[in-house]
């Protein structure tokens, strides 16, 4: 499969490279199987002082990001491949989930452009360029950079060769609807008197695998205390 490629464009490019650069995203692309570009929305500000925002007309609180640093970025990238498409986190959108980082990781396309917006918001013509709008849930955030990192680890880690083992993404927590993985254990058996089931100490794979099955559970909502 083609390595998937994300470019992020963000005013603070500085935020998101050190996480790209560690751990398993440092992997995918070592082994060729992802790519990350940082596009700094500044260069195409308006002005001596790059400028990327405005007030909103109308009046009201906060500054919008302008349509033109926007669609020259994206139209900038967009002339290099036309086929890559633009993602947009905004409360919006849909709902991001398991199945939505498995149909980017599988799909056709191999580049999208995340928008990571900033300030009150943007300016809703630039909404003509974006081919999906996605939300994290129900909560704001001050940025797009956090939601755009969690899309892409939540992709790329997907991708065959990233985790360890063949397997691991496929029994983990979402993998098929609200399911919640089993607990697990490692060494010692025994620790301050909290033992480890014996079944998964009886090396009976059939019946651990139906231990397992049980444990399983559902989704539940946070409840504040």
């Amino acid at each position: 499969m083609q390595k998937i490629k994300f470019t992020i464009i963000t005013l603070f490019p500085e935020a998101l490279r050190p996480y790209l650069d560690s751990s398993m995203m440092w992997k995918a692309q070592d082994r060729g199987l992802a790519e990350f570009e940082l596009v700094n929305l500044r260069d195409f500000g308006i002005g001596p002082h790059r400028s990327v925002d405005d007030t909103p007309y109308g009046g009201g609180d906060g500054m919008l990001l302008r349509c033109e640093p926007v669609f020259a970025a994206i139209e900038s990238i967009k002339a290099k491949d036309p086929a890559a498409e633009v993602i947009l986190p905004t409360p919006a959108g849909r709902t991001w989930n398991q199945k939505s980082a498995q149909t980017l990781a599988t799909g056709s396309c191999r580049h999208f452009i995340i928008l990571c917006p900033h300030y009150e918001g943007y300016d809703q013509r630039i909404m003509s360029l974006v081919d999906h709008r996605i939300s994290l849930g129900h909560y704001v955030l001050t940025g797009g950079e956090l939601p755009a990192l969690i899309m892409v680890d939540s992709v790329v880690r997907l991708l065959p060769g990233v985790l360890g083992g063949e397997s691991s993404a496929e029994i983990e927590s979402f993998s098929h609807g609200d399911n919640i993985e089993y607990p697990q254990y490692t060494k010692p058996a025994d620790f301050r008197g909290m033992q480890v089931p014996e079944i998964l100490l009886s090396g009976h794979h059939g019946k651990i695998a139906e231990w397992r099955e049980q444990q399983s559970g559902n989704a539940e909502d946070f409840e504040s205390c």
